[in-house]
């Protein structure tokens, strides 16, 4: 399966401002089942765009506009080839978690099984692992699935109820939250009370017409990966009770979302900033020719059109304003 994404991010300044830095992680990894065919970052002022692979080999662009600006737009184009993902059997053989034990000691998954700043256990996340019964028993790929029914059950889907900077308390006591919050919860518990490496994942979900996901389509998506015996790393969905396939796109993988935002940077000036993000996930069948543009629809060629238009600029004052300025 190829799909094309086209993902829109905007930063409209309530003042100008006189610079922005920014990094991006919007490139999609090209390892396990996924190849990243094309992409292109398109930046609005226009600046140079470096780029370089971190430690975890996600792709990261960056950038500095050092000119006066009223917004920021950021487009980023891909296209990805996705082979379909190995069939994930319910459980494992008796002796697996001794295996996932020789595992971790032979190999080098500390940062993986530690807390991080968003992935940190706290008296509620206890509270639940009590509730869920979160502990080792059967085997471990048995447990993962079982615990990730539990989370899409336990928690209520509802777009913008958290920020992404929320603790997982806030998801924990109104049983409510986005996908971020469930992964972070997730991850928590798995490196916590399973001891088994987990990590964060940012990307995309294509959602069919006969697929029945609560995320939104209009948005990016996260999820997790726990290290399993035999099968290595495993994507896990509590967001939509899935196990993730060929219909999720990874674009960056760390401990959590503090290592893998899609947009991280600063500006200087003084002004409120307001965000807008837009995705779109195409699938097709046949193999894209890669040396003509993709399709874009109508309605998303609009979209740009309007976020890259330049801010509305005040008129002129008035002779009358200007002399009761001065006074």
């Amino acid at each position: 399966m190829y799909y094309s994404i086209r993902h829109l991010t905007k930063f409209l300044y309530s003042n100008p401002v006189s610079e922005s830095m920014m990094e991006t992680r919007m490139h999609p990894r090209s390892d396990q089942n996924q190849r990243c065919l094309t992409f292109h970052l398109s930046v609005s002022p226009r600046c140079r765009v470096f780029s370089y692979r971190d430690h975890l080999a996600n792709q990261v662009h960056h950038f500095d506009i050092p000119g006066q600006h009223g917004q920021l737009v950021i487009v980023a184009e891909s296209l990805v080839e996705v082979a379909p993902a190995p069939q994930i059997p319910a459980f494992l053989a008796p002796d697996a978690w001794a295996e996932l034990d020789s595992m971790i000691e032979k190999g080098d998954y500390w940062e993986m099984l530690f807390p991080s700043e968003f992935a940190a256990p706290t008296p509620a996340l206890d509270a639940l692992a009590n509730d869920l019964d979160v502990q080792r028993r059967d085997d471990p790929l048995m447990v993962l699935h079982q615990l990730n029914e539990q989370i899409y059950k336990y928690f209520d889907y509802k777009p913008k109820s958290t920020k992404v900077d929320s603790p997982i308390d806030l998801a924990l006591s109104t049983h409510t939250g986005v996908c971020q919050d469930f992964a972070h919860i997730m991850i928590t518990l798995v490196r916590t009370k399973l001891r088994i490496p987990c990590r964060y994942v940012s990307g995309y979900l294509f959602h069919g017409q006969s697929d029945h996901d609560r995320s939104v389509h209009s948005a990016t998506h996260a999820w997790i990966e726990a290290l399993v015996p035999q099968l290595g790393w495993v994507g896990f969905d509590p967001t939509n009770w899935l196990v993730a396939g060929d219909r999720h796109i990874r674009t960056a993988i760390g401990r959590d979302y503090a290592d893998v935002p899609p947009t991280h940077g600063i500006f200087r000036g003084r002004a409120n900033s307001e965000l807008t993000v837009a995705v779109r996930v195409t699938p097709s069948e046949g193999t894209p020719s890669l040396d003509q543009e993709l399709p874009v629809p109508e309605d998303w060629s609009i979209l740009v059109e309007k976020a890259t238009a330049l801010p509305e600029q005040p008129p002129p004052p008035t002779r009358q304003q200007q002399m009761a300025q001065q006074q």
